[in-house]
């Protein structure tokens, strides 16, 4: 008791104790990364975005639909049940940045792939008011009228080949076709679905004479959480249960 009162009574002390735990804390919890291989488990079906599933992602990040929206199922009864499978760390090991969220506005977004119909999605966007009386979400109206910009979709492949997404020569000399393919559903996508296996296909916005941000906003929404196959998994159970 007598060196507690010494501590809170010595600033300089205090500090010099501060320090030290934070540095045996940072210690502890950093080293062990050193020491593994990887963090993350791999998880099949787990690929990288699709070109136009990256170009939503983009939008996604640029309205700063993140801010309302998490990405991160917790492994708790309530979450399981309401959203779905608890998140994987692995389904994330392709985000740059990831989106996992701090807060949730709007119901979180990790298993929103399928659940909605196209036409849904982009009355949402249009009004989300008309589908959601209760909705705070802003309309998105305008990404209906906004041409996707996508030329240099091979450069943008490239970056993030650079930090650790697999993309192959193959994908990144593909990358504008790709766009275009995914949006085409009456077109030859046989590359496009060996090259991103469960890529949704579709007029996504409902106007085939071009592509856009809406186009690429709902390819994105709609692969979230169809990649991995949870059927008979501890992860599609609530907490606790088997």
């Amino acid at each position: 008791m007598s060196f507690h009162k010494k501590l809170e009574r010595n600033s300089l002390l205090m500090l010099v104790c501060i320090i030290l735990v934070v540095a045996i804390g940072g210690i502890v919890e950093i080293v062990p990364l050193f020491t593994i291989e990887s963090t993350i488990k791999q998880v099949k079906g787990v690929r990288p975005y699709s070109p136009l599933e990256l170009a939503g992602r983009n939008i996604y990040i640029r309205e700063g639909c993140y801010v309302c929206h998490s990405q991160m199922i917790r492994a708790f009864r309530d979450e399981v049940e309401r959203y779905g499978p608890y998140s994987l760390a692995a389904e994330s090991m392709y985000d740059h940045p990831f989106q996992w969220g701090s807060k949730r506005t709007g119901p979180d977004l990790a298993r929103v792939g399928g659940k909605y119909s196209n036409e849904w999605h982009v009355e949402h966007f249009l009004d989300p008011r008309e589908l959601v009386p209760e909705s705070v979400m802003p309309p998105y109206s305008f990404m209906a009228d906004a041409d996707l910009d996508y030329e240099d979709m091979a450069a943008h492949l490239k970056t993030n080949r650079h930090v650790g997404v697999p993309y192959t020569d193959e994908m990144v000399a593909y990358a504008v076709a790709d766009v275009e393919a995914q949006v085409d559903p009456d077109g030859d996508i046989e590359g496009l679905m060996a090259r991103y296996p469960k890529a949704v296909v579709a007029n996504f916005d409902g106007d085939s004479s071009r592509i856009t941000e809406m186009d690429a906003l709902i390819a994105y929404l709609q692969m979230l959480g169809t990649l991995v196959d949870f059927t008979g998994t501890s992860a599609a159970q609530p907490d606790g249960e088997d």
